[in-house]
């Protein structure tokens, strides 16, 4: 049977294409889940689903989250506007001006509107994200800008709210059924797909393929070649079954390689998380609050300024830079003023605990002496500049050590002492294909390829170095609804 059009992938991106899709008049449209049913949903099924996108006023997020200033009083007169500069320039900085200008700029302008539609036409629910986002400060809740709403049951809720909705809109959905090649007419239009099923090998025809299918994280052969030693070794996230066919099949036929292929999204994940990730546990084994606490490293050492900025623009870098330190092991460490800071997540996992410092160290496997005397020296820098604030950069530092702290370095004085063993964990890879704005792919020879689109991880440019919380989803959401549009007006 033919299609109009074809989407390989079942997560965020592909169904933001494949609802785009019908509602630009494809009528039959077919998505391929290679994962049986138990199991669909790629990443977006182990995200934390919250979206980063711009607002000029914050009465503007009252659509998604109306009860926002009753169960928050001060919300709307707390929270900061999020106009398209800010968006810009928090994704140059995190990524250096390396982000594709046209790619960028057709995220962060698209971004608002997208979120409005996913609300009507995908019919998602949203919430605040406060178990990740929201700072207490007192007796108030402080938000950043730009990321601080997420759907509803996270990234359970977000996957399980697509496949309502395609299902409903008469979307077919076909599991275990892994999307092998692409076919081509003589003209060179990409006219179907060669999947792989429970009854073997079949040809879907098509007007148009969406490659919607994830990167390379879930390949240990790819990462050791794209990102080096020590990647292949890497905890999984997220799904295990992203292991880059969608961008092999493309690249088979010329298409352009393109982004940072030797960069990926990896977070500090609990060190006794399973190799892949699973479906009960979801995010819960992220441990991103180091930023209130020291790090240091199986040789004893602190390694990392942990107060370089928020932690929604470090966390997805220093997964990577954990996995780098010896043994891709690292201790998190953190004192009683700060526990009632530390997300929700850490409870799914037992601190070492202590009422001394040196209690602390015998129980973590690392240089118990050098450990000893690396936070013995961190207490007698820290305290300098600015009053602790866990919400904003505070200018709370450390003087006279390297690395230096720069912002919430406060004493760890007061016992009880905690710490959490953390690895890092790979979530996404930001290598990709390079994309027009309408996301057509396009080829080696500079020109768009016929019938052939690209959304969600599998578009190249986007992210280089690191990354700002909240910007996958909506990049994929974004060039999603492009995609399937593009695709079935073509």
């Amino acid at each position: 049977m033919d299609y109009d059009v074809i989407v390989a992938g079942a997560g965020n991106a592909a169904f933001s294409a494949a609802l785009s899709a019908k509602e630009n008049g494809a009528k039959r449209v077919l998505v391929l889940e290679k994962a049986p049913k138990e199991k669909r949903g790629g990443n977006t099924h182990f995200s934390g689903a919250v979206f980063r996108f711009i607002y000029n006023d914050v009465a503007e997020l009252d659509r998604f989250v109306p009860d926002a200033e009753r169960d928050y009083p001060g919300f709307h007169k707390g929270v900061q506007p999020y106009p398209v500069e800010a968006f810009r320039e928090d994704l140059m900085r995190v990524t250096q001006g390396r982000t594709d200008p046209e790619l960028s700029a057709a995220l962060i302008e698209n971004s608002y509107d997208t979120m409005c539609w996913l609300q009507e036409t995908g019919k998602h629910e949203f919430e605040l994200a406060l178990s990740v986002m929201g700072v207490r400060v007192g007796n108030e809740v402080k938000w950043p800008r730009g990321a601080m709403i997420r759907t509803v049951h996270e990234g359970v809720g977000l996957s399980k709210t697509w496949f309502a909705t395609a299902e409903k809109l008469g979307i077919e959905i076909r599991y275990e059924t892994g999307a092998q090649r692409l076919t081509q007419a003589e003209s060179g239009r990409v006219n179907g797909v060669v999947a792989r099923g429970p009854e073997g090998f079949a040809t879907f025809g098509a007007k148009a393929v969406v490659l919607a299918c994830g990167g390379f994280e879930t390949n240990p052969e790819w990462r050791l070649r794209y990102l080096g030693a020590p990647w292949d070794h890497a905890k999984v996230r997220g799904s295990n079954f992203n292991h880059g066919e969608g961008l092999k099949m493309a690249l088979d036929i010329g298409t352009m390689p393109w982004g940072h292929w030797s960069g990926c999204h990896a977070t500090p994940i609990v060190a006794t998380a399973p190799d892949y990730g699973a479906q009960h546990l979801t995010d819960k084994t992220n441990r991103l609050s180091y930023h209130y606490g020291v790090m240091i490293n199986v040789e004893g050492r602190r390694w990392i300024d942990e107060g370089a900025d928020l932690n929604s623009f470090t966390y997805a870098k220093y997964g990577g830079l954990i996995l780098k330190q010896p043994r891709s092991l690292v201790y998190q460490i953190f004192d009683s003023k700060v526990v009632k800071l530390l997300e929700p997540r850490y409870s799914t996992s037992e601190p070492y605990r202590s009422d001394t410092l040196e209690g602390l160290v015998k129980q973590l496997d690392v240089d118990h002496g050098r450990a000893l005397k690396t936070l013995e020296e961190y207490n007698r820098a820290a305290g300098k500049g600015g009053r602790f604030n866990p919400a904003v950069l505070d200018g709370m530092y450390t003087e006279g050590i390297e690395p230096k702290k720069s912002n919430w370095a406060r004493k760890i004085d007061t016992p009880p002492f905690l710490s959490w063993p953390v690895t890092g964990g790979i979530t996404f890879t930001f290598g990709g294909l390079k994309v027009t704005k309408d996301a057509q792919v396009v080829a080696t020879d500079w020109k768009p390829i016929a019938g052939l689109y690209a959304c969600g991880e599998m578009v190249g440019g986007l992210f280089h170095y690191n990354y700002a919380l909240g910007t996958g989803l909506m990049s994929g959401a974004v060039f999603g609804r492009i995609a399937g549009r593009s695709a079935a007006r073509a």
